[in-house]
């Protein structure tokens, strides 16, 4: 059996989850690595909400793509990464970065991260990608 070509979405996460379906299906991917940023997953309603999810399938399965992995690299930046500071500010959300406390911070990007596993379950990919962060990343 040969491996499916998939894209990552991450990079054209400008663009509605939709029209990357849709373009990813004309030039021939066989599915997608969709990240969780923009509007092509959000792991904190992916995790509970069934209709949330089943939209999310229709749009592959109209554009006869595949979701193979989920991938939530700026929350799983933010885990580990040390110190937080004005570049985790530019990637984050108003409520992910919350008052800036770090550990606050690390808090919401952990639960999310664990969210985006529950979320990835819910549409039956065993893989989610992203960055662990690095306590070197001051240097």
């Amino acid at each position: 059996m040969s491996r499916p070509i998939t894209l990552f979405t991450g990079q054209w996460a400008d663009l509605p989850f939709e029209e990357v379906a849709r373009l990813a299906s004309e030039w021939g991917y066989d599915g997608l690595e969709i990240a969780c940023w923009g509007d092509h997953m959000d792991p904190w309603k992916g995790a509970e909400d069934d209709a949330y999810i089943q939209n999310k399938l229709d749009i592959l399965e109209k554009y006869g793509l595949k979701v193979h992995t989920i991938a939530n690299h700026l929350k799983g930046q933010v885990v580990c990464d040390d110190p937080i500071d004005a570049r985790h500010r530019a990637l984050l959300s108003d409520e992910m970065w919350g008052d800036g406390d770090p550990e606050g911070v690390r808090q919401r990007a952990a639960e999310e991260m664990k969210l985006t596993a529950r979320t990835a379950a819910r549409l039956g990919v065993k893989t989610v990608t992203g960055f662990t962060g690095s306590s070197i990343w001051k240097y």
